[in-house]
């Protein structure tokens, strides 16, 4: 008996097109492609989606469920997009978008300069802060990780780049 996950209910201004593996999902932002599993089928009904396990093979259910996941994500990228903000913490750290160039100050001898990948959109309302935008959840999180990487927060003072929201642990300084 091959079980069905619970079905993925499509909004009317979203077409998604089935071909083969490939599973092509268009939206007001944009489009994604993603190419499933060969043990996962996807069915596509009238306003809903569903993804079923191919034969019996009990590596296949975790994969569908991977897979549902990843299409709610497509649905909610083309439709709304993600976001990710930053916070640059620390005397004289600052951030300027220009072009598909984010420059960073992070009190290195050099300033930072990091190329925007395309579908990525970097904002800076403040010189304090990123706000990263796209329609691809792994991309937008991968770019704000790559930008938190050049000066992660340290322990001590909180300095760094951190997520907006983000709780530093601080550790206490060595006593004499």
């Amino acid at each position: 008996m091959a079980r069905v996950l619970k079905p993925v209910a499509v909004p009317s201004a979203v077409q998604i097109a089935v071909e083969g593996q490939t599973l092509r999902v268009k939206g007001g932002k944009g489009e994604l492609v993603h190419q499933i599993h060969a043990d996962v089928e996807a069915i596509q009904e009238e306003g809903t989606m569903r993804f079923a396990p191919r034969g019996e093979k009990s590596s296949a259910m975790p994969l569908v469920g991977t897979t549902r996941a990843l299409f709610c994500n497509m649905l909610q990228g083309v439709n709304d997009g993600f976001e990710r903000k930053l916070e640059l913490v620390g005397v004289g750290y600052r951030a300027q978008a220009k072009g598909d160039v984010l420059n960073l100050t992070l009190g290195f001898s050099h300033p930072v300069n990091y190329a925007v990948p395309t579908g990525i959109s970097i904002e800076t309302p403040s010189q304090t802060e990123v706000v990263v935008r796209g329609i691809d959840k792994q991309k937008v999180g991968q770019v704000a990780a790559e930008i938190r990487a050049f000066r992660p927060p340290e322990p001590y003072k909180g300095k760094g780049v951190k997520y907006a929201g983000e709780r530093i642990i601080r550790k206490e300084a060595k006593k004499k």
